[in-house]
Formats: structure tokens, sequence, C-alpha cells
């Protein structure tokens, strides 16, 4: 699974990066990139969702206990991911890779715009084999700080950098058919399909005391994950370059195992989008390389622009005689759009000012019909 994987969200619990909860643990932080790195020369691309910010907070701040006041635990990440950060960046310093901070949170994600200015940063640092480092922005969040908040991020990331593969490391060997703690009759699964309903009642039961994760909230991450197209191994880290084996083939943890590839999966999700805010209707020549050649859609092939919407939205596709042939998400909103039609992409700078995208649809977020 890992080993065919070409880009991979990892995400490491709190139990893996931390002192039992005291501070940050500066000897594992350099374990995760060395296995990063390898996982790199091996010719994949890696996305860290790491925790442990909050406990790098206490830390510095001389609090034995996690506070339960939300201002409180957002000051304890606010000061935590400063030595988050900096813990990282010197961990990865000395392979001569850099490293980006990005903090997000859910409202981030479901908004398009915001969704898609998050995506062109990853999509750019990866090009860059700049490593981005994620986490929840703990200190802006206006609700409560809840249990399991990083494995839903990581799953929220797998959909938004259309990676192949999750892993989600824990200090948990994987998913048995019930807690190994009360049941010893209990099975381990190495490989299940990640659709299966009756996964969620098999893991029952929290996490360690460290973590804020259960199995439950992994198993959910995995099955969002599985709807974007993309496998979940849910492993222990505490087992030796345990990125590295599973990449080479190894089999550790529990896979979960998606129904449909992740191109697929986001063409079927944007074939089926329901809220089209509007039109572009193509010459010729643009629709022969949509439909024939599987290319991008460029300004320079669009003669009508219909409808008021905003960048990211859903805009239908027409061929010259105004049949629907496509359907994606736009990179500029109506009027840009009307601004850039039928010119070529190297004067979208000239015309609007900046340049967000050269392809007014790019082919991963267009679906032919």
């Amino acid at each position: 699974m890992l080993k065919e994987a070409r880009r991979i969200v990892v995400k490491v619990g709190s139990s893996l990066v931390t002192n039992q909860g005291k501070g940050l643990d500066h000897v594992a932080l350099k374990g995760w990139a060395e296995q990063i790195v390898r996982l790199k020369q091996m010719g994949k691309e890696v996305v860290l969702v790491s925790s442990g910010a909050i406990a790098e907070g206490m830390q510095r701040l001389n609090w034995n206990t996690r506070p339960t006041a939300l201002y409180e635990l957002q000051a304890a990440a606010a000061v935590g991911q400063m030595g988050l950060a900096q813990a990282y960046a010197a961990s990865f310093d000395h392979h001569e890779l850099k490293t980006a901070q990005i903090l997000l949170t859910h409202g981030d994600l479901s908004n398009r715009e915001r969704y898609l200015n998050a995506r062109s940063t990853l999509m750019t640092l990866l090009k860059l084999e700049i490593i981005p480092i994620i986490n929840e922005n703990d200190t802006v969040v206006t609700d409560e700080i809840r249990f399991g908040d990083n494995d839903t991020l990581a799953a929220l990331v797998t959909n938004l950098t259309e990676a192949d593969a999750l892993v989600i490391l824990t200090d948990q060997a994987g998913l048995y058919t019930s807690d190994p703690r009360k049941n010893h009759d209990a099975i381990f699964l190495t490989e299940v399909c990640a659709a299966d309903p009756a996964l969620l009642e098999m893991a029952g039961g929290v996490g360690s005391s460290i973590g804020s994760g259960g199995m439950q909230t992994k198993v959910i991450a995995a099955k969002r994950a599985a709807r974007s197209g993309a496998h979940t191994i849910i492993a222990s880290g505490h087992e030796s370059d345990v990125l590295v084996r599973m990449a080479k083939g190894e089999s550790i943890g529990t896979r979960f195992l998606a129904t449909i590839p992740v191109l697929a999966a986001r063409k079927q999700w944007l074939a089926d989008y329901l809220q089209v805010r509007g039109t572009v209707t193509l010459d010729q020549g643009a629709v022969n390389a949509l439909v024939t050649d599987g290319k991008s859609l460029l300004p320079i092939g669009v003669t009508q622009v219909d409808g008021n919407f905003e960048r990211g939205e859903a805009v239908a596709c027409l061929t010259p005689e105004g049949r629907e042939v496509a359907r994606g998400l736009i990179n500029y909103n109506a009027a840009e759009t009307r601004k850039i039609m039928g010119k070529a992409s190297t004067h979208i700078e000239t015309i609007l000012g900046y340049v967000d995208e050269a392809e007014l649809i790019h082919r991963n977020n267009l679906a032919l019909l």
C-alpha cells in the first residue's frame, strides 16, 4: 500500500513526540525527520501532521496538569507552537531540508476559497521540496478543543493534497475486533475495508492519557480519507523505522482500504456537485483539449462567461452548441474570467495584476460528463 503511494500524509500522535507529555522529545523528532528523509529518497512526497504543541507549551509554562479552560489551552498551544516549529526545523536542517509550518482550522477547509488557497500553498511547498508540518490552529478556535482533532485534520489534509495514503501513527498496534485490554480473545485485524460499518463498534475505548484521540477517531479519519480515495494505515509509532519498513512493503498495523482511486473519487465528487454557479462556453479547440486530450481548461479557449461565481466554485463547461461536456472548480471569479477569456495564460498577470494559476480549471479539478 505505502510502497505504491507517491504522496503520503503522516500523522504522529502526542505520545510519539513528547516525553510522557512533559515537553517535546527531541530525539524522537529527529527520528521522524530521518525516516521522512528516507521516504523522500524513495521518491515520495510527505506531509506531516504533528501533535505536541500543547504539551510543549505546558512544559514551557511550567504547568504540570493539562488545563481545562479554553483560553489556557489556547495559550499553551500558542507558546508550544514556537517550540514545535523550532524543533522540527532543526531536525530537518540537519538533512539540509527546509520545513514550513501550516496552522489550519476546520473553517479553513470548509470554505472553498480558503480551501483552494491552502491547497495551492501546500502543492507549492511540495514542488519546492519543502516539508509541510501541519497542526490545528488551536490558538484561534472558537469551540472547544476536541479529542482527536488532529486525526480528523490529517484526513482532511489527505483530501486537500490528493494524497494516495494516510498513515496514523499512535501508541496502539492497530485495530482489534474489540478492546484487547478488556477482551483477551480480541483478534488483531491486518486489513479491512474502510467502508465497513462494523469498524466503529470494534474501535471502542480511548487512547493513552497523553494523547487526545482514541481508536474511534482514527477509524473515522480512515473512513473520511477513503471517501477521497486514499488508503489508511493505523500503526504503532514505537515500531523501529516503521515508515521506511512500510514504504518497502512490510505489513505493519491495520490497513484500511479505499474502494476507489484518489483521482476517480475526486472526479466523481465533481461530477455530482449539485450547486453549479455558472457556465463557461468553449471553442471547439478547447472542447477537444478537454475531451480527447485530457488537458486542463485554459482561458484562451473560453468564448463566453455566464453567472456570478467565486473562485473555487463549480462551473459547467459548454460546447459552442451549448451542451455540457464537463464541470469543475474554477480558479478565478466570474469578473476575472471575463477579463482573461480568450487570452493566453501568459497575459493573466498583465490583465489582472496577479496570477493564481495558469489554468482556468486544472484537469485534476475537472470531470467529464
